[in-house]
């Protein structure tokens, strides 16, 4: 068992009042981590904490906060076994998503470290004689950032290294369910030198959770928060956060089509579908959860596609003999049989490849499914994906915009020309023509669309979500003023 503390103003903190809680090993059942449960008053400190550290950081210039940020990219590649053994425990990961993960998170420091001279402003013609006009981007002051834990280690840095790039102080909520993994990427940036207490580090009880995070977005200090996790929880922090006219950026839900149109290379659609599908067992907001197939292919799509997933079995990661890991906990398995059976209930072909056996679920294929069905619309957030049947590609896309939720989309053809056209009809905030629904590069601009939220991670795009535009002007002649 590890033990974990907050980190606040650059030291360990148990809880004002002492208390812990325990995250348990998904698969043994065993305590993974024992973590500081915080109090309101322990988030009110690190917010204080972080926003007392936020001025100095500001002032550095672009180099010196780029430095920083490279040796914390190095660290926290150099802590790979760390995060696989930590992953594995709190949260039934395999190794390759682990160090998936760890890969992807250092480039995105590395990415946040190239911004720090990309924090531009311009000058802006004036009508006024002699006056020299600006607009500038600032720092907004301190970032809330809550990460969840399907993608630790990649939403965990991705909460706070462009905040960090832009001059900003952050307050790192860590998720319940990896308190360990996430105090991993904090180790990393003091170890690279971030001043002492600009990243606040706050771990909390599970029940406590709404009462942190508001305490958190109500604090003055806190200026810009971003979320990543369930639709339900990013509309609740959204309201609070706009009570107090602080934006937000949200990254939420998904229910992705993947379309294969009547052109495809169906050894390549099918490829991107399984890894699409399937890859950390389904639990990745892009996740392919529907394919959705033109009338001409789809029997031998199917064929191929259920034949592949047949052999995508899961085990222990911490032996490491299955393509897939252990889902968060057994809620997940409950929901996901709950929407199969449904399914079936309603007309639906099931193929499957295994029953679950207590958190270790096989893959799941539901062809054929129908609106009427729970799985048409729910997000699954597990190892299951559903089968649509289109009539035409009209209907193809009709189908893909049938939801919710607009995050991310995949389609597959030929004709490339015939893609973008298709690709550009489909409401998603990504769209990827013959490549998976499942894709992530530290330097894109990463959001959705209606359900599943507003504004963008990532490159050049993330600048304006963590900085103030503001106006400046300098007069050069004497005023003249009717009054």
């Amino acid at each position: 068992m590890t033990v974990v503390d907050m980190r606040i103003a650059g030291m360990s903190r148990a809880a004002q009042d002492g208390r812990r809680y325990r995250r348990h090993n998904p698969v043994s059942g065993a305590v993974a981590t024992e973590a500081a449960a915080a109090s309101v008053a322990d988030a009110v400190a690190a917010a204080e904490a972080a926003d007392a550290a936020f001025p100095a950081w500001a002032a550095l210039g672009p180099n010196a906060r780029r430095a920083a940020l490279l040796k914390a990219a190095d660290a926290l590649a150099a802590k790979g076994d760390a995060f696989v053994e930590a992953m594995a425990t709190e949260t039934g990961a395999t190794e390759m998503w682990a160090r998936f993960n760890v890969m992807l998170a250092a480039s995105m420091l590395r990415e946040a470290a190239a911004l720090t001279t990309q924090i531009a402003g311009e000058v802006i013609p004036s009508d006024k004689p002699g006056c020299v006009s600006m607009g500038l981007r600032e720092p907004a002051g301190v970032v809330l950032g809550i990460a969840p834990w399907n993608a630790p280690v990649i939403l965990g840095v991705r909460a706070l290294a462009t905040p960090l790039a832009c001059g900003n102080g952050v307050v790192f909520k860590a998720s319940e369910l990896c308190p360990r993994t996430h105090a991993l990427i904090v180790e990393a940036l003091e170890e690279a030198g971030l001043p002492a207490g600009l990243v606040s580090f706050v771990t909390n009880a599970p029940e406590d959770a709404a009462e942190i995070v508001g305490a958190l977005i109500d604090h003055p200090a806190i200026r810009r928060i971003n979320f990543t996790g369930s639709t339900k929880v990013g509309r609740i922090i959204a309201e609070r956060a706009a009570r107090h006219f602080k934006p937000c950026l949200l990254e939420l839900g998904g229910k992705a089509p993947l379309l294969v149109l009547r052109d495809a290379d169906l050894d390549e659609a099918v490829n991107a579908a399984i890894f699409g599908a399937f890859f950390n067992q389904g639990q990745i907001c892009m996740s392919t959860e529907r394919i959705i197939l033109a009338p001409e292919i789809a029997d031998a799509f199917v064929a191929r596609f259920i034949a592949r997933a047949a052999s995508l079995k899961a085990g222990d990661p911490a032996i490491g003999d299955c393509p897939l890991g252990a889902v968060i906990d057994a809620r997940t398995v409950a929901k996901v049989s709950e929407l199969i059976e449904d399914a079936r209930a309603k007309g639906a072909e099931i193929h499957s490849a295994g029953p679950a056996e207590g958190v270790l679920m096989p893959a799941q294929v539901v062809d054929r499914v129908t609106p009427e069905m729970r799985l048409y619309a729910e997000e699954s957030f597990g190892p299951v994906v559903a089968i649509l049947r289109a009539t035409d590609e009209d209907d193809q896309i009709r189908l893909a915009n049938d939801t919710e939720y607009g995050l991310s989309a995949a389609v597959f053809t030929t004709d490339i020309a015939r893609g973008l056209t298709v690709a550009r009809k489909i409401r998603s905030g990504m769209c990827h023509i013959n490549g998976a629904t499942v894709h992530d590069e530290a330097q894109m601009p990463f959001g959705g669309t209606k359900a599943s939220g507003y504004g963008r991670f990532g490159g050049k795009s993330g600048i304006e979500e963590f900085t103030e535009l503001r106006w400046i002007t300098f007069e050069t002649q004497p005023g003249h003023y009717p009054l």
